[in-house]
């Protein structure tokens, strides 16, 4: 069912069901409920019954997708699915142990059919498992096993108290914000036998994007010009490498590299950071979550963009084509390990060493009373 959302400076109220059986909605009416985010708690409508677990696609996460595994299948009545390509795996196969627990995994599965999702591996992997539900997605439990783990939170050590608390609904969600973007072509319409327009010629390509949606010049040795426009208004042209759009979760990745503010995933943003620009007087903004950014090639820019959503690969728009960025009422509900705010701060913290330096030593009475006497 398509959602149609007016042009509001407000934030998208998100859609508070999460996969068939998950919400963080209570016994209220909608009109009357405004989420809080520190008690977002995942209840249950029914207990989940199958789950999708996704893993770095590397042989070090092999011994902990076995223990995993295993420990689901022989504990709990739930129906475990994974991706074909990790059926195929050669290590998988030859542990014998495994051989036939690995027989009975499913891999054809239904987005609107997973109830939960179980991360092991890196940030990488949980922008690669939200990429599979370009709607509604399911809670998910992110455990870190990669290099930075900044939005993997979770240790693998006590998985299965974490697992049980999710399944019993004990559990605090934080619901990152995603971007729905359209990519719009200019191109000659398809005209059908009839001598028609054909409805399907000129359909946008959509993505949701956890992170960002990243424009530069890509293979162009020109610099990216790029006209941005905020409901309907240009409101400037990025000269420069390129411009990075992201929600908040993104702000802590590509954008604050490139100069950007570190903003919590529970602040209604978007954030608009430019690549390089050819201005000293560039600098990021952040933009109201409720708002359309629209952004295409200049008439006057010497080559095409290339685009990519999330580190996807890359594809060029030229010259007529545009790009629709609007926050999604579809946020990704991650399982916190202890609430919104300790998590995130001690990602800053652990993480990206956030204002992490020697403290000032106090003046000892000898000292101070030295001083006082020149004042």
């Amino acid at each position: 069912k398509s959602l149609r959302r007016g042009f509001s400076l407000n934030a998208p109220f998100p859609v508070c069901k999460f996969g068939p059986k998950a919400s963080t909605c209570p016994d209220v009416p909608s009109q009357d409920y405004e989420m809080d985010p520190s008690n977002q708690k995942l209840k249950w409508s029914k207990p989940p019954d199958t789950v999708l677990v996704i893993k770095r696609i590397d042989n070090e996460t092999n011994s902990q997708f076995i223990a995993l595994v295993t420990w689901l299948m022989e504990t709990s009545n739930i129906t475990v699915y994974v991706e074909e390509k990790l059926l195929k795996n050669a290590q998988l196969k030859s542990d014998v142990g495994f051989q036939q627990k690995f027989n009975k995994l499913k891999s054809n599965f239904s987005p609107n059919k997973i109830d939960m999702v179980i991360c092991l591996g890196g940030d990488g992997t949980l922008l690669y498992a939200a990429s599979l539900f370009q709607y509604s997605m399911p809670p998910v439990v992110a455990f870190h096993s990669g290099s930075l783990g900044f939005i993997t939170s979770h240790k693998f050590e006590s998985y299965r108290d974490t697992i049980n608390n999710v399944l019993s609904g004990n559990a605090t969600l934080m619901l990152r914000s995603r971007l729905r973007c359209c990519v719009h072509r200019k191109s000659e319409p398809v005209m059908n036998s009839n001598g028609e327009q054909d409805s399907n010629s000129e359909k946008p390509s959509s993505y949701l994007c956890l992170n960002e949606v990243v424009v530069n010049r890509g293979q162009s040795q020109y610099l990216c010009n790029i006209d941005l426009f905020l409901e309907g208004r240009r409101i400037t042209s990025v000269q420069g490498d390129g411009l990075i759009i992201s929600t908040p979760t993104g702000s802590t990745a590509y954008a604050v590299a490139a100069g950007a503010s570190m903003v919590h995933p529970n602040v209604p943003a978007i954030m608009v950071t430019p690549i390089c620009p050819h201005s000293l007087s560039f600098r990021p903004i952040i933009v109201p979550a409720g708002v359309e950014l629209k952004f295409t090639v200049s008439e006057n820019a010497r080559g095409p963009a290339s685009v990519s959503f999330d580190g996807r690969p890359n594809f060029d728009i030229n010259i007529g084509d545009f790009v629709t960025v609007r926050t999604s009422v579809h946020p990704t509900p991650c399982v916190c390990r202890s609430n919104p705010f300790d998590d995130w701060f001690d990602s800053l913290s652990e993480c990206l060493h956030w204002n992490s330096r020697q403290i000032q030593k106090k003046f000892s009475k000898e000292k101070i009373n030295n001083y006082s006497v020149f004042v």
